[in-house]
């Protein structure tokens, strides 16, 4: 019954929609840089990242990040720091450019050989809706076996990919 789930929190219910969680669930698993990208730790924790080999380069600028070598190393350096859409090309490049990488590692890590990962479902709060709308919904568990298109729409920032992927409730994964 998806077509239930479309207007989402309609009557009041609270919770997030289930490709958001398994997106926070993955971000969670894919170990980024916590130093925020405005801090000098952070902007260089991440220009390293971006720029250590080619291939690392060559993704970033795929990514998005177009600047020359010049500014990088100005950057690198700390004669120069990036202007605030720099900063955001930086980060995004970098979430982007971590997502592809750990993405691989993220599969094996979930299928494990086709056994697969239980993945709790937790009802959404229903607090703040009226009686006659109440729906029962229990906290369940489900064992998924197939991750690829979920964690393909997740390294390809594709929300609207992970909405068909993954049902529309709260996740967590244990």
């Amino acid at each position: 019954m998806p077509e239930r789930n479309n207007d989402f929190g309609k009557f009041g219910a609270h919770g997030i929609k289930g490709h958001e969680a398994v997106a926070r669930q993955l971000d969670a698993l894919a170990g980024f840089v916590a130093t925020p990208v405005t801090a000098r730790r952070g902007l260089l924790a991440r220009l390293h990242y971006l720029t250590r080999t080619e291939r690392a380069r060559a993704a970033a600028r795929e990514a998005g990040l177009t600047v020359t070598d010049r500014t990088l190393k100005a950057w690198l350096d700390g004669r120069r720091s990036p202007s605030r859409k720099n900063l955001q090309n930086i980060e995004s490049a970098y979430l982007r450019v971590r997502r592809h990488n750990v993405a691989r590692y993220l599969l094996g890590r979930l299928n494990r050989e086709g056994r697969g990962t239980r993945v709790e479902f937790h009802p959404l709060n229903q607090s703040q809706v009226t009686r006659p709308q109440h729906r029962v919904v229990e906290f369940r568990t489900l064992n998924v076996r197939h991750w690829d298109r979920i964690v393909e729409a997740w390294a390809a920032a594709d929300d609207q990919e992970g909405g068909t992927a993954f049902p529309h409730r709260r996740i967590r994964n244990t």
